[in-house]
């Protein structure tokens, strides 16, 4: 009979493309998830993985026992759901996929207070992009995602799942001290125009919200420097090298010599949770999601 956990892990590593990455989905060590995964290709008597460069790639065989896996995973998912719900209480492992703000500015208070609050459930985290949460969730390797949009670049919810608000981020422009912004009391988009920019790299939600609305101007913006980090991008800021929009979520107190104003009409990040439609029965969602907007309300001052 397969083993589970060694099914877990291959299905790990076929959705998150590396043993590497597996591991820190799961919580395990890189060298947990090879020695799983080597037990399992002696039960099966078939290679499972292939040596491609750095890095591996899964044979035939095993993307088919990986599809397989994932349904296994599915069924024991509903079962779980199932004893959780009749139980009336959070228990059992949550996975959280969440962005990097998020991981910083919300989930440590609320996955602190669902501990307290609820000793039998273990909660687990793992940073993702907004893009990719999602799919992360519908393909169950985390139970629920906390993402963001934009008002121009609104999130797809993917069929079969469900979604909730957390709140509204604000975000500001970022200057230097000795930058003339810094002694305005706010801004409006015309005014952007011409200024050298610090931003997120292409294909991230602000980085598609930035371009296509100082696009609206008339102007191609200058991106001067694409960072992921936003801390980055304040040391950067910092410097003099550029303005940036950051937002408020997980930013903490600026850096010496850098100046938040604020823009008319102010740009905000939309912030939501989003799991399966079919584990929405779980007290664990449930709670962690209240939880969450728990937070929020008390990160905005009630």
């Amino acid at each position: 009979m397969l083993d589970l956990s060694r099914l877990r892990a291959l299905h790990a590593v076929a959705v998150h493309g590396s043993v590497g990455a597996a591991a820190a989905a799961l919580g395990y060590t890189p060298s947990a998830v090879s020695q799983q995964i080597a037990k399992l290709e002696r039960e099966t008597r078939t290679p499972l993985l292939e040596r491609r460069g750095r890095g591996v790639t899964l044979t035939d065989a095993a993307q088919h026992l990986a599809a397989t896996a994932e349904q296994l995973l599915a069924l024991v998912e509903e079962a779980e759901t199932t004893l959780e719900e009749r139980r009336g209480r959070p228990m059992g492992r949550l996975t959280v996929a969440c962005f990097a703000t998020a991981a910083r500015g919300l989930l440590p208070a609320a996955l602190a207070a669902l501990a307290a609050e609820h000793p039998a459930l273990d909660t687990r985290m793992v940073e993702a992009d907004p893009h990719l949460s999602p799919g992360l969730v519908t393909r169950g390797v985390a139970d629920l995602a906390v993402a963001h949009d934009w008002d121009i670049a609104p999130l797809p919810t993917p069929e079969g799942m469900e979604l909730a608000a957390i709140g509204d981020d604000l975000c500001d422009i970022c200057v230097p001290a000795g930058h003339p912004f810094a002694r305005r009391a706010g801004l409006v988009r015309a005014d952007l125009v011409g200024e050298r920019w610090i931003c997120q790299p292409p294909g991230s939600t602000c980085h598609d919200w930035l371009v296509r609305t100082l696009r609206t101007s008339g102007h191609e913006p200058d991106l001067a420097y694409q960072v992921a980090e936003y801390a980055s991008q304040l040391a950067l800021v910092a410097a003099g090298l550029g303005i940036a929009l950051v937002p408020r979520l997980g930013r903490g107190p600026l850096p010496a010599g850098v100046v938040a104003v604020p823009l008319e009409p102010v740009p905000v990040r939309r912030v939501y949770a989003l799991w399966r439609t079919g584990a929405a029965r779980r007290p664990a969602i449930r709670e962690a999601v209240r939880l969450m907007q728990r937070e929020w309300k008390e990160r905005a001052g009630g």
